[in-house]
């Protein structure tokens, strides 16, 4: 039996509705997930966190982030300033993305205030509270596209396939933001914040979108005063120009993929992609690996994707590949929500653990181009 878009009861993806209630009733939330096998030494070993190829990598991004910025400067008012403010956006707005991430994991530097600086500097870039998304992302590994429990579910059922492609202008994603960080700067804290923010914590996540708030003030007030969309140019609007990389490669982590499952090979996507882009990814195309594994660094899972790859669904090809997957998986799951991509495992591989998914019709299955 199949069930049309018309049909199809609307699911709660709000962290305060039935749906977060039901998830817990299942053993959904904070569940016991499948993970593929790894030796406990290799493990170990994968797991050492280092102060090198993240310091590498730092310099690099502050060097591009300046010389870009600097060009930019030198150059504004003419054409030549163009190419700068494309190199500084994607610096600002989608590298961001990725350093937040890994820094606010605590994995990408072995020095914890290493990581700490480089998660806060991110996370204004990204437009992020610091506190709130630290526990957002928290919850987004334990509940992995859990309905009702995880609150970065980037494509709803049936999903929006416009917005999707919105946001690669950013502004979408700008206004949500904001108005999150604002109404924390009014101490207001979501509903659904409350629900993973934990109680001592929401003074910490007011304070930082005030400071948050007050710099992007500075910033239009600089710019009001010298007449000028330059400040902007630097601070804030490159959230908007220079976004388009990073929903490039978050889109491909879970769209058209599984709700409501305990194995992260049903639910997250592998892709290998070109090194440029994994440079400015920091490896999380290998995003099966990370959410089976979050405490192994980034420079460390080309190596365990090479250890378990025998157990995971074949990666797709290149970003073309998996785009072309992901839109049939989202253009049918407009027609029969509940829909999901399921991939075939290689020979060997143990089975999906997959008993716990709520998806009331047949199951089809698209393979990789």
């Amino acid at each position: 039996m199949t069930i049309s878009a018309a049909a199809y009861k609307k699911r709660d993806y709000s962290l305060t509705g039935e749906e977060n209630r039901r998830a817990v009733q299942l053993g959904l939330a904070s569940a016991d997930w499948y993970h593929s096998e790894i030796p406990r030494a290799t493990m170990k070993e994968l797991m050492q966190r280092k102060d090198g190829p993240a310091i590498r990598d730092t310099i690099i991004w502050f060097a591009l982030l300046l010389i870009s910025a600097a060009g930019g400067i030198y150059f504004w008012g003419s054409w030549w300033a163009v190419p700068f403010f494309l190199v500084y956006g994607v610096m600002y707005g989608s590298v961001c993305d990725s350093r937040w991430h890994e820094a606010g994991h605590g994995t990408a530097f072995r020095t914890r205030w290493m990581n700490d600086v480089v998660y806060h500097i991110a996370s204004f870039m990204v437009m992020r509270n610091p506190t709130s998304w630290r526990w957002s992302h928290a919850r987004h590994h334990s509940d992995t596209i859990i309905v009702g429990r995880d609150p970065e579910i980037g494509f709803m059922q049936p999903p929006d396939i416009i917005m999707g492609v919105l946001h690669f202008i950013g502004i979408p994603d700008i206004y949500y933001h904001f108005k999150i960080i604002f109404k924390n700067a009014l101490g207001i804290v979501t509903a659904d914040e409350q629900d993973y923010i934990p109680e001592n914590e929401r003074k910490k996540a007011i304070m930082w979108a005030r400071i948050h708030v007050a710099i992007y003030a500075a910033a239009i007030i600089w710019a009001v005063a010298t007449w000028s969309i330059l400040p902007l140019m630097l601070i804030g609007l490159p959230r908007i120009y220079g976004t388009w990389h990073m929903v490039l490669t978050g889109l491909m982590q879970h769209a058209g993929l599984a709700e409501d499952v305990l194995d992260h090979r049903l639910n997250s996507r592998t892709v290998y992609i070109n090194p440029i882009s994994r440079w400015i990814y920091w490896n999380m195309n290998y995003h099966v690996e990370h959410h089976m594994f979050p405490m192994v660094p980034y420079h460390a899972l080309p190596r365990l994707h090479a250890l378990i790859k025998n157990d995971l669904p074949t990666p797709n090809s290149s970003m073309w590949n998996a785009y072309v997957e992901m839109a049939r998986g989202l253009l049918r799951q407009r027609k029969e929500p509940g829909y999901y991509i399921r991939r075939e495992l290689p020979p060997g591989a143990r089975p999906y653990k997959d008993g716990f998914h709520n998806v009331s019709i047949e199951q089809g299955e698209i393979a990789a181009e």
